[in-house]
This record gives structure tokens, C-alpha cells and sequence, in this order.
């Protein structure tokens, strides 16, 4: 049987990590009991959970490269987040509010503008916001986009099957040919070949070496 390989990428808004360092509060008294004449409301059902939304349609063509104003590395570009606990702020600097924090590095982000040491990203959900650019690495990695996709030995449909990933699974980009539907990656010491349509975190056409 094939190894199933999950993972989980986890966000936490700072609102959170405050409430977890607030001190507990005692509790008010019980107010006193009903009289037994008054009427119990009716339970009222709560709505159905929506499900999650699906991360956005991968486009069929490239996007239109820019060169950025600090670098002159292309825009946009692919990165990854160099350490854990990266926070994401509303604009390119410390005195901006903190919207989100990554807690996992190695997570695939997209670099869409440059403004001195930070960097304005993008992840898979299309989330947007700046973080600092000695908090990013050029290390190459991907996040698989929805489903349950078969890793094989080769570059082929027909080729071994070495595991299953699922949804969410993070890895490293090891190489991609411009001319190729396949990359050859590596997930959790596994390595072997994805369809690009299976991934985020490298373009149609990219070569990644």
C-alpha cells in the first residue's frame, strides 16, 4: 500500500496569540433559577457550515514580468518562507499592524512588489500583505493545490507510483523543464514526479533548476 502523506499548514491571526495571554477571569455569580411557568424558547438551528473555498483556478499562461525596483529580480517571483513564525503586516514596515502570522517555513509565497528590505507576497488562499526580506529564501518549494495526487518514479501516468500527497502537502522543487507538464520534487524524503497542475508555487513554462 502506498504512504498517504498529509500536512497541515497552520495560520494564526494575532488576535489569538492575545487571547491566549489574557489571564483567566473569575466567573459571575449564577443568576437566580427561572420560575417553572416561564417558557422555554425553542432551539433555533444554526446554518450550515459553508465549505472552504478552493484555492484560485491555475492560469493556463504565465504571468506579465516586470523587474523590481530593488532587485531587478523579476516580478512576480516564487519564494518560500525562510523560518517559522513569519509575521504578515498591512504594509512595508514594523508600524504597520501585524494580519497574519505563518507558523511553518518552507511555505511557497508569491513576491508581487518590492519596497526596500520588504517584500509584498501572496500565498495560495490569495492573501496579501509585507514581510521582510531576510525572512524569505529563494529555495523553491510547493504546496499541493486540492485532491489526492500519485508522486511517481518518472515523468509519466504510467510510470511506479512512489506515494500519495494530499492537499496542503508542502515540498521541495528540485527541478522543472520549461518544455514539461512534470516536475521532479521531493516530499518528505520521497522524491519524484508531480504535474505541474497538481502544484503551487512554480508558473506555466518556468524552469526551475
Amino acid at each position: 500500500m502506498l504512504p498517504v502523506l498529509l500536512a497541515l499548514v497552520v495560520l494564526s491571526h494575532p488576535a489569538q496569540a492575545e487571547t491566549r495571554r489574557t489571564a483567566a477571569l473569575p466567573l459571575p455569580p449564577p443568576w437566580p433559577a427561572e420560575r417553572a411557568s416561564t417558557p422555554t424558547p425553542p432551539a433555533v438551528p444554526l446554518p450550515p457550515v459553508p465549505p472552504a473555498a478552493a484555492p484560485p483556478p491555475l492560469s493556463a499562461t504565465p504571468p506579465t514580468f516586470t523587474r523590481g525596483p530593488v532587485t531587478g529580480l523579476p516580478l512576480p517571483r516564487f519564494a518560500s518562507l525562510g523560518r517559522s513564525e513569519i509575521n504578515l503586516r498591512a504594509g512595508p514596515g514594523t508600524r504597520f499592524p501585524i494580519e497574519w502570522t505563518y507558523q511553518r517555513a518552507g511555505i511557497p509565497v508569491e513576491i508581487l512588489h518590492e519596497s526596500d528590505t520588504w517584500r509584498r507576497v501572496r500565498d495560495i488562499d490569495g492573501v496579501e500583505g509585507w514581510v521582510q526580506q531576510a525572512r524569505l529564501s529563494g529555495r523553491r518549494t510547493f504546496i499541493v493545490r486540492s485532491g489526492t495526487h500519485t508522486l511517481h518514479r518518472e515523468a509519466s501516468e504510467r510510470s511506479a507510483a512512489v506515494a500519495r500527497v494530499g492537499a496542503g502537502v508542502v515540498g521541495l522543487i528540485r527541478r522543472c523543464e520549461a518544455s514539461s507538464a512534470w516536475c521532479e520534487v521531493e516530499v518528505q524524503g520521497r522524491r519524484g514526479y508531480l504535474p505541474r497542475a497538481a502544484m503551487w508555487g512554480v508558473y506555466p513554462g518556468e524552469q526551475v533548476r
